[in-house]
């Protein structure tokens, strides 16, 4: 990940200095700014790709058109191959310069060209200025609209305090222009069926089990989407729970590091012998990977909420329980990657989560996952993002790959019904027989911070530091109110790391806290 700071109308740079300053974690390989046309620019950069010239702000040759960017385009190697067909000369290997290529001859709509996880930024004396974020939201982008002037920023806490209160997060699959205002540039695939689908459209409309070729058709796209997230010029490997969705990750990453002739390193964490590190450590053996352990005490996983907290921008118990031991085992990570793969999305692309199980009628199941996609940009997302950029790593999301995304939705939600015969994300277990241990396969879906043992430390702890007296008195200081003396407490120290910010449609909140 990458820091950028933007401003279109009147804008004192030594703001935009004072932003930067505050996301220098995001971007510890350096950084510049920018006035130009009717916008300024700034950039930290983290450098995962090995390039010349790939410090930002870029610039066209004619030094007509600036951008900012951060996250990773996937498909740009293909994108270049066509400019340069039309003539484009390119000067680095980054492939932010290609979107800067792209925007120039197509403007902004070209986003919907892209693969990948991206926030950019662009300003020009002949062609404007234009922000946008990618469909899902992997990459933070927040924004404040103040008169003539409109600011963003990758993180909350780069405001200064007096503007937290109007912050709001850009939306995910959105432009926004000076004269055009915020306009969608793609949307999820949530209304396609089956029919629409290439891999589905011989599949009988009523098929009450997915044939042969819809397993391996899963099992393909996720191979091809950890392919694509490998390619980096720097240490690279993988953050392995011991759940199924990081231990499937891993155990293709191991597979492709092995035909490229090199060992993957994979890295856990976990209260002595809790079970997700016992199943880490176990899988690790099986694939052969280098593998490293970080073990926490319970005074340890306290002492570090406060800090989360701050990390995070969030205040959600679920956020917390899981944020604390993912930030360990990203510093244990970040002493030898700048890159991890991690499991993220699979619960929401297959249907993981255990309140899904509640639901019977397949329509309504799918309206549950679309939602939950929609808005992973304030829940799971942005604590795979913060907790990975606070330590100078970039976490990269195969399950959230376009192509498996747009399959994952397009796959009859039927098949995605759990039930007392039937475990939760059987698709996706039956597309992976064989890759990994039976026992481990069908293991019971677990939260990362309950099979770490975070969660009964943190809830024990902090649910204690709340009476209920005080609890009733202060649970509607926020709408909906806060829903446990845990919450509560969490909710008093976001207030004291994030001064000024209004929490209501900023933060978002798991179903259950």
């Amino acid at each position: 990940m990458s820091a950028i700071v933007a401003a279109y109308g009147p804008f004192d740079p030594a703001e935009g200095d004072r932003m930067l300053d505050r996301l220098t974690h995001r971007g510890p390989d350096g950084g510049g700014s920018i006035s130009a046309g009717p916008g300024w620019l700034g950039h930290r950069r983290l450098a995962i790709v090995d390039v010349e010239g790939g410090g930002q702000p870029l610039h066209d040759p004619e030094r007509d058109l600036w951008l900012v960017g951060d996250g990773e385009v996937y498909n740009h190697r293909r994108l270049r191959r066509e400019l340069e067909e039309r003539g484009h000369t390119f000067h680095s290997g980054s492939d932010h310069e290609t979107v800067l290529h792209l925007l120039s001859e197509e403007g902004p709509a070209a986003l919907a060209r892209l693969w990948g996880m991206f926030a950019f930024v662009v300003t020009g004396e002949d062609v404007g200025f234009a922000a946008g974020r990618d469909l899902l939201g992997i990459t933070p982008l927040y924004w404040v609209q103040d008169g003539d002037t409109v600011l963003f920023a990758s993180e909350i806490k780069a405001f200064d305090p007096q503007r937290r209160s109007e912050v709001e997060p850009f939306p995910p699959g959105h432009t926004w222009t000076p004269q055009g205002g915020l306009e969608p540039f793609a949307t999820l695939p949530e209304t396609r069926g089956p029919a629409d689908h290439p891999v589905l459209r011989e599949v009988a409309p009523d098929a009450a089990e997915p044939p042969s070729e819809v397993l391996t058709a899963i099992r393909d796209t996720l191979v091809t989407a950890v392919e694509r997230c490998m390619v980096a010029d720097v240490p690279l490997g993988t953050l392995l729970s011991g759940g199924l969705d990081s231990s499937i990750v891993t155990a293709i990453a191991a597979e492709i590091a092995r035909d490229q002739g090199w060992r993957l390193p994979t890295f856990s964490v976990g209260l002595a012998d809790s079970d997700d590190l016992v199943a880490a450590r176990r899988l690790a053996s099986q694939l052969g990977t280098a593998h490293y352990e970080r073990i926490y005490t319970e005074d340890e996983l306290i002492d570090w909420v406060p800090e989360v907290i701050g990390v995070i921008e969030s205040f959600d118990p679920q956020l917390v329980h899981s944020s604390v031991p993912n930030l360990l085992v990203a510093k244990l990570a970040a002493r030898h990657v700048k890159t991890v793969l991690i499991g993220e999305g699979a619960d929401e692309l297959f249907a993981g989560y255990s309140h899904y199980g509640e639901i019977e009628s397949h329509e309504q199941l799918h309206e549950a996952l679309v939602e939950t996609i929609e808005g992973l940009h304030a829940g799971g997302l942005q604590r795979v993002d913060r907790v990975a950029s606070a330590n100078g790593l970039e976490a990269r999301i195969p399950f959230l790959d376009v192509d498996l995304v747009e399959l994952g939705l397009a796959l009859p939600a039927r098949w995605k019904l759990s039930h007392e015969d039937r475990a939760e994300k059987w698709l996706l277990r039956q597309a992976f027989e064989g890759w990994l241990p039976d026992d481990l396969l069908w293991r019971r879906k677990a939260q990362f911070g309950e099979g770490t043992g975070a969660r009964q430390v943190l809830r024990d702890h902090y649910g204690a530091t709340v009476d209920r007296e005080e609890f009733e008195a202060g649970r509607d200081v926020i709408d909906p109110p806060l829903r446990t003396p845990e919450e509560l407490a969490y909710y008093r120290l976001f207030r004291q790391h994030l001064e000024g910010v209004d929490p209501d449609g900023l933060v978002g909140r798991f179903a259950e806290a």
